[in-house]
């Protein structure tokens, strides 16, 4: 168990942390254990020696404790090389074959662990229920163990590689005490410790990104990988190696050029240049760019904040500045209205950035959910989403999305960002977004501002509502943001398979 989370953690960072990563792994895990069941009872009757059994716990101790070293390095070239012919289901191809490479040997060898123990434990047919359930009983305390240690206890305080050494060197200790007991194959023994404890030295420097040369900031919380890096002009955290940008601040305290800015009609359509006092609430803080961008341009406001990762909320007073007098809740988004906040608080604004590629909270895609988004708000109150996938798809994931807000607001509009694969989207009971927006930015002083509210303007559409409409009982979200996802990889790997096959130096440039 502590490997199949271990594991998780180390993908993450690469393919995302989503129920469909989550299922190859699950999937993977449980065919080398299955495998490994019937080899080890099996080898547990052809020859029912513990020292052979132990003997493959120290060859899985030393394997697990150079998972997170060698690891890295092959889900990187097992990427490039499936990128060069798969055209398909990318994500799933290569993380299933990063499971295949990286993590099945180990788990056959502890697979034949339980098979191999009943074979020792059992001498007479008369009590076998009786220590087949207590070994049953063993492992699934171990388990738990295994489970829940890792979670809320390794990999927050020492991370990941660190926890697979810790698990590596408790299978190591297990073996090398029963070899000290009967003075056996003593030198091998020695090696596998010297090589774990080698690998554990290691640990201080480990990056995910090795490639990096600006990361300043990297750091693992119970829900992401976190990655601060500091260019010339921005500071930028990121919870994937690869792609994607979680939170951005410019050191220059001008717009972003991205999605945030765009985000910015939402508090202008609402009216809030208008009047004294207004109210704004984020769902998925982040590191605080949106209430900072706010908290700049709309000094009358409000601001709450809620983000489920603690560490994120640390982030964002350590190194992007965010207002002291914006509130930050470290809470889920969809819970904290359920109850932290009553029906009484009502908002001029809410913003839901809770998305991040195709790891979106079904919890927060749901008609439910925007209906309580909804009860929240003041009466010409807006909704602004950030949707991160958009797509040329029928029938996409925001498709859906926008079919669902759309059955619970009577105005849906929405504009594609210049730059990426973003889409923001405004819901609201007023029918006049656009007028909204066009009257209020004639009353902005900051000429930046009116030019980016003049973009949006130009760029809205109305979503006209469809059925295709997501539920607490049924939101496929990770199944739909797959499709779209892929079609984003593929359209960057086709750049690079081409090169690849042409033989041209400049991508061999690009990986150096």
């Amino acid at each position: 168990m502590a490997i199949e989370l271990g594991a998780s953690r180390l993908m993450a960072p690469y393919f995302s942390s989503s129920q469909i990563v989550w299922t190859v792994i699950i999937g993977t895990i449980m065919i080398a254990m299955a495998l490994g069941n019937i080899i080890g009872g099996r080898l547990a009757d052809k020859n029912p020696d513990p020292s052979r059994l132990y003997m493959r716990l120290l060859i899985a101790a030393v394997w697990t404790a150079a998972i997170p070293f060698a690891g890295r390095y092959l889900i990187m070239g097992i990427s490039l090389l499936l990128a060069t012919f798969v055209t398909k289901n990318f994500l799933i191809w290569a993380s299933f074959a990063t499971c295949f490479v990286v993590f099945v040997f180990p788990l056959i060898l502890l697979g034949t662990v339980t098979p191999s123990l009943v074979k020792f434990s059992v001498d007479n047919l008369d009590d076998n229920g009786k220590t087949v359930g207590e070994l049953g009983a063993l492992n699934t305390i171990g388990s738990i163990i295994g489970t829940f240690m890792p979670t809320f206890v390794t990999i927050p305080a020492v991370g990941t590689a660190a926890t697979f050494i810790i698990f590596s060197s408790i299978l190591a200790i297990l073996s090398i005490l029963y070899f000290l007991s009967i003075r056996k194959k003593l030198i091998k023994v020695a090696v596998a410790a010297v090589l774990i404890l080698a690998l554990s030295f290691t640990t201080t420097n480990y990056s995910f990104a090795f490639w990096e040369d600006n990361v300043i900031h990297e750091d693992e919380s119970i829900y992401n990988y976190l990655q601060v890096k500091e260019t010339d002009d921005s500071m930028i955290l990121s919870t994937n190696v690869l792609f994607g940008v979680q939170s951005i601040m410019m050191k220059n305290e001008q717009l972003t050029g991205m999605y945030y800015d765009y985000a910015l009609a939402a508090p202008v359509m609402a009216g809030v240049t208008q009047k004294n006092e207004n109210d704004l609430l984020i769902l998925g803080l982040g590191t605080g760019t949106y209430a900072t961008l706010c908290r700049r341009y709309f000094p009358n406001m409000n601001i709450e904040g809620v983000e489920i990762d603690e560490k994120i909320a640390d982030l964002a007073s350590k190194y992007f500045k965010l207002p002291d007098d914006v509130s930050v809740d470290v809470y889920d988004g969809r819970a904290y209205l359920n109850t932290r906040i009553s029906l009484d608080k009502k908002y001029d604004v809410i913003m839901v950035d809770a998305y991040q590629d195709i790891t979106i909270p079904f919890q927060m895609s749901t008609v439910e959910f925007f209906t309580q988004v909804k009860e929240h708000l003041k009466d010409n109150g807006v909704m602004i989403v950030n949707m991160n996938m958009r797509s040329n798809q029928e029938d996409s994931i925001n498709d859906y999305l926008c079919d669902t807000i759309a059955s619970v607001f009577q105005t849906v509009q929405k504009v594609p960002v210049g730059s990426g694969t973003n889409c923001e989207v405004f819901a609201s009971d007023r029918t006049d977004l656009t007028e909204s927006l066009l009257t209020n930015t004639q009353t902005l002083t900051d000429s930046n501002l009116q030019i980016m509210m003049q973009t949006v303007a130009n760029g809205l559409t109305e979503h006209r509502r469809g059925e295709r409409i997501l539920t607490d009982d049924k939101a496929p979200v990770e199944v739909l943001g797959m499709k779209v996802l892929d079609e984003i990889i593929g359209d960057e790997l086709d750049y690079y398979r081409d090169l690849y096959l042409s033989g041209d130096n400049s991508l061999l440039d690009l990986l150096k």
